[in-house]
């Protein structure tokens, strides 16, 4: 994976910076088709056996980066993919925060193959993985997590997207004397952000896309912390998806390691508009600074990147 990592990053700067032009424009649509176009082409490039396993959709929905659809040369590495081009569309299009491009991989066989539908999620950092359960209510969860921690229920901080859905369980992680960091958009970072101890979260719950949040797992993962999730199949036909894809049970709780089966895995991000971990793209003259991070899964590292793009210059700062 590694002889791969900084072949993403460039996927991922290019990416962000095809959707650049769209920011603002109230326009998400053309924004995601020039991030998916960018990402595509650059993929295709790389010397690797790539599969989309967590994509833009299923073929007939989405032409482009469809669950299923062969990437790279065909040569080298067996890899499974997880991307999405821009995870924060309504962000990009509003000018707003929140936004990145994002690819995660690992070896054939070792992400979880899952529809896009909605997804349970819970997570936490190095200090207590292992300590938290799906299965439990949000109040064990917290004990638990206190106690990992070595912090009182009052010191924890949850980080939950601002969501009608996630009203009731807001309204118990404060009625319990926790704090709530609440975000709009895009819950791949606050997810991973668990796993950075300079921010303070202790805590990630929410009901999101399910692709979000496999490529959530892989950063996680590579980074020490937890996170289990369940998929929430609406109708019998999203069920049937699931069964078709490998899931015998859709319903079932889903550790960890079902969600990424390997630490040899990595996760690359760059920031579109500025989040807790990532800054957007910023303009300098005529250059353009992309702010993006490598989390690479068997040295439990996880490196920040400016590159400076101009028509002459290809410059990394790190």
């Amino acid at each position: 994976m590694n002889q791969l990592i900084y072949d993403f990053l460039h996927v991922t700067e290019s990416a962000a910076l095809a959707s650049l032009p769209w920011i603002g424009t109230g326009n998400k649509i053309e924004a995601d088709r020039a991030a998916t176009n960018s990402m595509r082409i650059l993929l295709n490039k790389i010397s690797m056996d790539g599969v989309v396993v967590i994509g833009e959709g299923e073929i007939d929905e989405a032409p482009m980066l469809f669950i299923g659809e062969r990437i790279g040369t065909g040569t080298g590495l067996k890899i499974d993919l997880a991307v999405d081009p821009i995870d924060g569309t309504t962000s990009t299009s509003k000018g707003k925060n929140d936004a990145i491009t994002v690819i995660a991989a690992a070896p054939k066989g070792k992400l979880l193959h899952a529809p896009d539908m909605y997804m349970e999620k819970i997570a936490t950092g190095p200090k207590a993985a292992g300590k938290i359960d799906i299965d439990a209510p949000i109040e064990d969860n917290l004990y638990a997590v206190a106690k990992a921690t070595g912090k009182q229920i009052n010191e924890l901080t949850v980080v939950i997207q601002d969501r009608e859905r996630h009203q009731q369980w807001i309204d118990t992680i404060r009625g319990l004397g926790a704090k709530t960091y609440l975000f709009e958009e895009g819950d791949v970072i606050p997810a991973i952000a668990t796993c950075i101890d300079s921010l303070n979260i202790d805590l990630f719950l929410g009901i999101g896309g399910a692709p979000e949040g496999v490529l959530a797992a892989v950063g996680i993962k590579s980074l020490g912390g937890d996170m289990q999730a369940r998929l929430l199949p609406k109708t019998d036909e999203e069920y049937e998806r699931c069964k078709s894809m490998g899931i015998v049970e859709p319903n079932q709780s889903l550790k960890h390691e079902q969600l990424i089966g390997t630490d040899n895995c990595a996760f690359v991000a760059t920031g579109i508009t500025s989040n807790m971990l990532l800054k957007g793209i910023r303009c300098d003259q005529k250059k353009f600074i992309t702010h993006s991070m490598v989390i690479n899964g068997l040295d439990k590292s996880l490196r920040c990147t400016e590159t400076v793009h101009s028509a002459l210059l290809s410059e990394t700062i790190v």
